[in-house]
C-alpha cells in the first residue's frame, strides 16, 4: 500500500497539472484567436479605406489626361497616371527629420521627386527642380525630392550643397522603402522619378527619367496642374 501510495498521489498531482496546463493554453488561444480577430478588423479599415481613395482618384481619369496634355517640349515623358491613384501614404521623413506622409501636404499640388547621389541624371536634374521650387512653390505648390540614399545625411546635404542647391526641403527616406513601393505600384524603373500629385494625394501623371524643371514648358505644367 505504501509503495501504492507513493505512485498513486504523484500521478494525481501530474494528471491535475496537466488539465489546469489545457486550461490555460486554451484561454491564451482564445486570447490569441481574439486578438488577432482585432488586428484583422484594423487591417480591413485600413484597407477599406484605401480603396476608397483610390476610387475616388479614379475617377480623376479625364483630369489627369487634362493635365498630362500640357506636358510638352522639355517635360513632354510625363504621362497621365492610367488609372489615377492615391499616393497619400506614401511615407518618408520632413525637413525637420520626422516622419510623415504625402498626406500632410493635403491640399498642395506636389511634384514628388526621388533621388540619390549616386545618379547622375540627378546630378543634372536637381539644381532644375531647385529653380521651379523658388519660383512656383508656394501653397498651392511644392517640389517634394525625397533623397533614398541610405546611412546618415552628411553625404546628401554635401551633394546639394556642391550643386548649389538652396530652395527645396531636406526630404529624407534612408530605408529605400518609399522607392520600393513607388517600383510595386508600377511607377518607377530607376532614378530619378517624378510624380505629380494633386491636392487630394492622387497620382496625376508621373514619369522616369531627368526633365528640365525650370524650363517654361514645366512651368506652364504646373500651372495646369494647380489650376481648376
Amino acid at each position: 500500500m505504501a509503495d501504492g501510495k507513493r505512485f498513486f498521489f504523484p500521478a494525481t498531482r501530474l494528471i491535475l497539472a496537466a488539465l489546469v496546463a489545457g486550461v490555460l493554453a486554451g484561454a491564451v488561444a482564445v486570447y490569441v484567436s481574439e486578438s488577432g480577430s482585432g488586428n484583422n478588423a484594423a487591417s480591413g479599415t485600413v484597407a477599406a479605406a484605401a480603396g476608397k481613395d483610390d476610387a475616388a482618384c479614379a475617377a480623376k481619369a479625364g483630369r489627369a489626361k487634362q493635365v498630362a496634355a500640357k506636358a510638352v517640349g522639355q517635360v513632354a515623358a510625363l504621362q497621365p497616371a492610367d488609372p489615377p491613384q492615391s499616393l497619400k501614404s506614401l511615407a518618408f521623413n520632413g525637413p525637420d527629420g520626422k516622419p510623415m506622409t504625402l498626406a500632410d501636404h493635403a491640399g498642395k499640388t506636389v511634384l514628388l521627386n526621388l533621388w540619390a547621389t549616386w545618379c547622375a541624371p540627378c546630378r543634372a536634374e536637381m539644381p532644375a527642380l531647385d529653380a521651379l521650387q523658388k519660383e512656383k512653390g508656394g501653397n498651392a505648390f511644392e517640389v517634394v525630392a525625397v533623397n533614398v540614399d541610405t546611412g546618415d545625411d552628411t553625404k546628401p546635404k554635401k551633394f546639394l550643397k556642391e550643386i548649389g542647391v538652396e530652395t527645396l526641403g531636406f526630404y529624407r527616406d534612408p530605408t529605400i522603402a518609399l522607392f520600393n513601393e513607388v517600383k510595386t505600384r508600377g511607377l518607377a524603373l530607376g532614378l530619378p522619378v517624378t510624380m505629380l500629385i494633386d491636392g487630394e494625394g492622387c497620382l496625376i501623371a508621373h514619369m522616369n527619367g531627368p526633365a528640365e524643371w525650370s524650363s517654361p514648358d514645366a512651368k506652364r505644367l504646373v500651372e495646369a496642374a494647380v489650376g481648376p
